[in-house]
């Protein structure tokens, strides 16, 4: 992991989980919130990751502006990403039984990283999210997601994610080889919503073999 970064965990032990999830937060809020995800999605054999952004933020400027007002933020909390998923692997879990995940910020941070390093995930979930530049950037992706099963979650009058945004990271995300699921909600809000949670335990539910691990409880960062 990148040095100094705080993580939390929920869930059980990564030795006894059949998927890791990778949680991403948004701007101003903290890894221990959004671990109450983990009671939502009621998977009790899945371990749950998610870092804390240095002072709540994982890069200053909104998700549109230019890559370089972002940086050297967005670079540093990419890498951290990295460190995770890569941590994961060395602890045997492939590709395929690691979920990014994230909200807003967070969201936007798991979509760009998915993009970057694409590989067949177990899934990839942005809720209130989209991928990361201005518009009419030209990206320089390569490499397949492989049938990675992307969610795609926003509301139609998102005050943070213009519309044109999440189908724009529908067309890249599918055109890198994903498989997208793109659901956008009528005056939602800025928010999550039950079919979005209802889905993305479907998306979770599907990946290995449940295991007879007991209830969730709040572990060391392994």
């Amino acid at each position: 992991m990148t040095e100094h970064a705080h993580i939390a965990t929920a869930g059980v032990h990564l030795a006894q989980a059949r998927a890791a999830v990778v949680l991403l937060h948004g701007r101003g809020a903290s890894a221990d919130g959004i671990l109450s995800l983990a009671d939502a999605l009621s998977q009790h054999d899945v371990a749950y990751v998610a870092p804390q952004a240095p002072g709540g933020s994982w890069y200053p400027l909104s998700f549109l502006a230019p890559l370089s007002q972002n940086e050297p933020y967005l670079s540093q909390s990419l890498a951290n990403v990295r460190s995770i998923v890569d941590s994961l692997m060395a602890q045997r879990f492939e590709p395929g039984r690691i979920v990014l995940m994230g909200f807003s910020q967070g969201g936007c941070l798991a979509l760009e990283f998915a993009a970057r390093n694409p590989r067949s995930y177990g899934a990839v979930i942005g809720l209130s999210a989209g991928l990361i530049g201005p518009d009419g950037m030209a990206r320089q992706d390569q490499g397949s997601l492989a049938g990675t099963r992307v969610l795609l979650g926003c509301s139609d009058i998102d005050p943070h994610i213009p519309l044109a945004r999440v189908h724009q990271s529908a067309r890249v995300l599918a055109g890198l080889g994903a498989d997208v699921d793109a659901r956008i909600y009528p005056s939602m809000g800025h928010t999550i919503n039950e079919d979005e949670l209802a889905r993305t335990r479907a998306l979770i539910a599907r990946l290995g073999r449940a295991a007879d691990v007991g209830a969730p409880q709040r572990r060391p960062v392994p």
